[in-house]
C-alpha cells in the first residue's frame, strides 16, 4: 500500500503535531508551559530542567508501549504511520519545551519554524541572512522576531523537502513496511540516538542561545 506524500502533507503535519505539542492531549500529556513550568519549579536552573527533561524525553520516545499507544490517540490530516507520527510528536514537543524553558514566544510564527527546524536539521543562516537579518553569536528574541514572513515561507520548503526525503523517495511511503517496531525500540532511523541528536541541537540552541546551530546541516535524517 503506497500514499503519495506532498511537500504540503508535510507542513499541514507538523503544523497539526506543532498545536498538540503546544495544547497537549487528553490522557498523554499537559500543555508545554505546565510540563516545563514542572520542571523548572523542582531545578535549581533552567539548564538542570531542561536536561532531566530532555532525557526523559529520548527515553521515552525509544519505548515500544508508549509508542504504540500514543498512535492511537493523535489525530492528523495526513495519512502517516502511527509510529511516525508519534515520534514526530514527541521529538517536536521536547523541542517546543525547551524553547519555551528559554524563554521563547512558542506561539510566534517565527519560534514555530526555528523548532521545525531543529526537527529537520537543516541550516537556515544564509536564508535568514538573504533577508538583511543580522545572525550574532546569541539567539535572541529581538532577532526572531525581525524574521520575515517570505523567510519563514523558505524556511518551512526547506523542512517540508527535507522530511520527505526522509520518509521515502519522490514522496511515496510505503505504510506496511514504515518504521516497524522491533525488540522495544523504534527502528527505521527514528531511534535513541537520532531522538539525542535532536534533542543536543535544540538544548543549544534555545538554552545556550548558540547561534551557530542555524548554520549547521545535520545527516542524521538520512
Amino acid at each position: 500500500m503506497e500514499k503519495i506524500i506532498t511537500q504540503e502533507d508535510i507542513l499541514h503535519l507538523l503544523d497539526k503535531l506543532y498545536e498538540q505539542s503546544l495544547n497537549g492531549i487528553e490522557k498523554v500529556g499537559p500543555p508545554i508551559n505546565v510540563l516545563a513550568d514542572d520542571y523548572l519549579s523542582k531545578s535549581n536552573s533552567i539548564e538542570e530542567a531542561a536536561k532531566k527533561f530532555t532525557a526523559y524525553q529520548i527515553a521515552k520516545c525509544t519505548t515500544s508501549g508508549f509508542i504504540t499507544g500514543l498512535g492511537g490517540l493523535i489525530t492528523l490530516p495526513v495519512a502517516i504511520p502511527a509510529n511516525i507520527s508519534s515520534v514526530l510528536y514527541v521529538q517536536m514537543r521536547m523541542i517546543a519545551c525547551l524553547a519555551y524553558m528559554g524563554g521563547y514566544e512558542t506561539s510566534s510564527d517565527q519560534v514555530k519554524t526555528l523548532v521545525y527546524a531543529c526537527l529537520a536539521g537543516i541550516s537556515v543562516d544564509q536564508i535568514i541572512k538573504q533577508a538583511g537579518i543580522k545572525i550574532g553569536s546569541k539567539l535572541t528574541t529581538a532577532m526572531i522576531k525581525k524574521i520575515p514572513g517570505t523567510v519563514i515561507t523558505k524556511i518551512n520548503q526547506k523542512v517540508g523537502f527535507r522530511l520527505l526525503t526522509k520518509f521515502g523517495s519522490k514522496g511515496v511511503i510505503n505504510i506496511a513496511k514504515a518504521v516497524p517496531v522491533v525488540g522495544g525500540v523504534i527502528s527505521g532511523g527514528f531511534d535513541f540516538a537520532e531522538t539525542k541528536i535532536i534533542a543536543n541541537r535544540a538544548y543549544k540552541l534555545f538554552i545556550e542561545q548558540d547561534c551557530s546551530i542555524l548554520s549547521e546541516e545535520y545527516n542524521d535524517f538520512e
